[in-house]
């Protein structure tokens, strides 16, 4: 196994105007799971590409351990690939797939045999190692691509989006047998997705990108508690965090007569324009204007069983056209009616405005 150190690594396509990737700062444990996240256009594949020597490196370095893998050409990186669109031979079998890089790379047959038949048994593919593709489910056809990749025994796991041709059933299933099954092998592991919740559930460190720059590096959780700036704040969770604009000034932060409950920490560091961010599982509701409470009005309430979404509207100004809560399921808002919400300093998220950077603690 093996690190994975990105030194200002850079990517500028020919004819582009700006970099693609302007120079990357990252490093990636031995045996993490790290994943890169972000909008469609951020770098996050072109930045893993790098790693795999499918792009150049405009300028910097890549090191897979102390090895500097910089121009080092892809098949000599000790990597494996796994794509999109599985990139599996129509007319070969499953094992024939499987074992393909094996008998490239001149391994013996008893052996190739061996290690087809073991990423078989841990990929639950035993009974269709004779099949073809075309007879395999998209899941499964999957499992073949990773079992390309783990019969090759990399120091590193490359992967681009791979459940992104799944169904949604199917996305969850397969998501937890990559997990476990990188868990299990401990191999070093870069992926690449676009779905936050992926992100969240999968890795051990997530790095959300945009315009190809690094936003933030950290724990799923840390991402989600203490996001670093707006993007971030804005792009983790799932419905989205309330973000809501307001003035600063003197340590209090009003919107229409609703007082915006703040840490200390951002009371002291906060004055002008400030953007105001809630989880929607952290409004609380309250029983009207007396208790400070701010208005919104139901406007479609989405309910899930054990909790409900409910999206509404304020007319108080500096609150977007959208606000959305999470309360139990067997709370039953109806739609227009008018509800009251306030939350606690520890649940808020403060932002200045102009430069996207968190204020709270």
């Amino acid at each position: 196994m093996a690190t994975v150190t990105f030194a200002k690594a850079q990517r500028w396509y020919p004819g582009a105007d700006t970099p693609a990737v302007p120079g990357i700062d990252l490093e990636i444990g031995d045996g993490e799971f790290m994943v890169l996240v972000g909008p469609s256009g951020c770098g996050k594949s072109t930045t893993l590409r790098m790693l795999a020597g499918l792009e150049e490196v405009t300028d910097g370095k890549i090191f897979i351990g102390d090895r500097d893998v910089t121009n080092t050409p892809p098949k000599d990186r000790d990597i494996a690939m796994v794509f999109q669109n599985y990139a599996l031979y129509p007319h070969m079998t499953v094992a024939d797939n499987m074992g393909f890089a094996l008998k490239m790379a001149k391994v013996p047959t008893e052996e190739r045999k061996k290690r087809v038949e073991e990423a078989a048994r841990i990929l639950g593919l035993q009974e269709y190692l004779e099949r073809k593709p075309k007879a395999l489910s998209g899941g499964q056809r999957q499992r073949v691509a990773m079992g390309r990749a783990i019969v090759r025994s990399p120091q590193v796991f490359c992967m681009d989006e791979p459940l992104s041709n799944l169904d949604a059933k199917m996305r969850v299933h397969t998501r937890t047998d990559i997990a476990k099954l990188q868990a299990d092998l401990g191999v070093t592991t870069v992926y690449v997705t676009h779905d936050q919740v992926e992100a969240m559930t999968m890795g051990d460190r997530v790095a959300v990108m945009d315009k190809g720059y690094l936003q933030q590096v950290d724990t799923p959780l840390r991402l989600y508690d203490k996001p670093a700036n707006l993007f971030v704040a804005g792009f983790i969770g799932s419905p989205q965090m309330n973000l809501l604009e307001g003035v600063a000034k003197d340590g209090q932060l009003c919107l229409g007569k609703y007082m915006v409950p703040v840490d200390p920490t951002a009371q002291q560091k906060m004055e002008g324009h400030v953007t105001v961010g809630v989880r929607p599982e952290n409004w609380r509701l309250v029983s009207g204007e007396s208790e400070g409470g701010l208005p919104v009005k139901v406007t479609v309430v989405e309910e899930l069983g054990a909790d409900s979404f409910v999206y509404g509207t304020s007319d108080v100004e500096g609150v977007p056209s959208n606000i959305i809560i999470r309360v139990s399921g067997r709370t039953h808002p109806q739609k227009g009616e008018v509800l009251h919400v306030t939350t606690d300093p520890s649940h808020v998220h403060v932002f200045d405005t102009e430069t996207g950077e968190r204020l709270s603690a």
